[in-house]
């Protein structure tokens, strides 16, 4: 509501007078607006696709259609999170959007990729243990709730919304990684996707020890050839973005920070400190 609020007051303020500050406070409410959707998605649709996967796995045959739904759900996953980096870098002054074509596909393809290969992993270890699918994350979100404490997030005005906030984020950060104050990230990031690429080569590796039923089933043998060759695109798209395509790139020589998903210049950043950033 608010949105609309601020997009009637700038098209129909006949004399403009606070035209530029009512745009922001309507870019700043889509802002919040995208970044709960795209909370909602990793907290509802993630694990419903998860289950959904489980399940089709356990009837030991998935059809072509089954195969499409499953493609779409992952991009409605990717999609949010891309929809709320693009907002959020809108909403912060000093601060590049992503280029609609290469830069933006690329990290669409990052995210896409590396969803797909993680959510189809542990899947796998859900077919093998349901014990250690949960033990695995549990203990990656507290990893995630335990790293948000430890960089003091303060996204809200009270502590006990603060810790519903850190828990939020330590549930997302096991499906994929974020900034979550806008800092400096090229080691976290880092060492997020190398225990990515191992617990997934554990899971692989699992599963051939454990050999469960669904092992000898063409299904699994399609979609583990899927696992690894959507981790290495995705970590290649995700090289390629920071190396290529990130709008901070572009920034550089005009005495402002270049960092992964980090700040670029002081204007806006007690804002942009308060925002996790995909």
């Amino acid at each position: 509501m608010h949105v609309i609020k601020y997009g009637f007051q700038v098209s129909y303020d006949p004399q403009k007078k606070n035209c530029a500050e009512t745009k922001k406070r309507a870019v700043d409410a889509m802002t919040d607006l995208s970044m709960l959707k795209c909370f909602k998605t990793y907290l509802e649709n993630a694990p419903q696709l998860i289950l959904q996967i489980y399940i089709l796995m356990e009837h030991e045959r998935i059809t072509i259609f089954q195969y499409a739904s499953i493609l779409v759900s992952v991009t409605s996953i990717a999609w949010s999170t891309v929809d709320y980096q693009m907002s959020l870098r809108k909403s912060l002054p000093g601060k590049k959007g992503i280029s609609v074509g290469a830069p933006m596909f690329s990290y669409v393809f990052y995210k896409w990729f590396t969803l797909t290969s993680w959510i189809v992993s542990i899947v796998f270890l859900l077919n093998c243990s349901v014990n250690l699918f949960t033990g695995l994350v549990v203990v990656l979100g507290l990893s995630g709730f335990f790293w948000a404490c430890k960089e003091q997030t303060n996204f809200c005005r009270t502590q006990r919304m603060e810790f519903l906030y850190r828990t939020v984020v330590g549930i997302i950060l096991v499906f994929t990684f974020f900034n979550i104050k806008g800092s400096r990230t090229l080691v976290p990031i880092t060492i997020y996707y190398v225990v990515r690429t191992l617990a997934t080569s554990g899971i692989l590796a699992l599963c051939f020890y454990l050999r469960p039923i669904f092992i000898n089933t063409l299904v699994f043998v399609i979609l583990s050839i899927a696992v690894v060759v959507a981790l290495g695109l995705g970590i290649i798209s995700l090289i390629l973005y920071y190396a290529c395509f990130h709008p901070s790139l572009r920034l550089l020589g005009q005495n402002m920070e270049d960092t992964v998903d980090g700040p670029i210049c002081t204007i806006g950043r007690p804002r942009i400190e308060q925002f996790i950033m995909p």
